[in-house]
């Protein structure tokens, strides 16, 4: 039972990694038009984008993880 309920917490494959990198940018896009209606002009921009940049590091890191995860199984198969 734990492991199945685990299971709901993985990401295993590319799909389900780029639904959550949406889920994601769609958070940062609706808190970086919060920074513009807070703060306006270039400081807002400068938020916005750390917000787009944040979801671009964390949406690399984890498409670069699920990729180093299977290259680690399948060099565990070969051996």
């Amino acid at each position: 039972m734990r492991r199945t309920l685990a299971r709901l917490f993985m990401i295993k494959t590319r799909p389900e990694a780029l639904m959550i990198i949406y889920a994601l940018a769609t958070g940062a896009v609706q808190r970086g038009q919060a920074y513009l209606a807070q703060y306006p002009g270039f400081g807002g921009k400068l938020l916005f984008l750390a917000c787009l940049g944040s979801v671009f590091m964390a949406g690399a890191k984890i498409l670069d993880c699920l990729r180093h995860e299977a290259a680690q199984q399948s060099a565990q198969a070969e051996a």
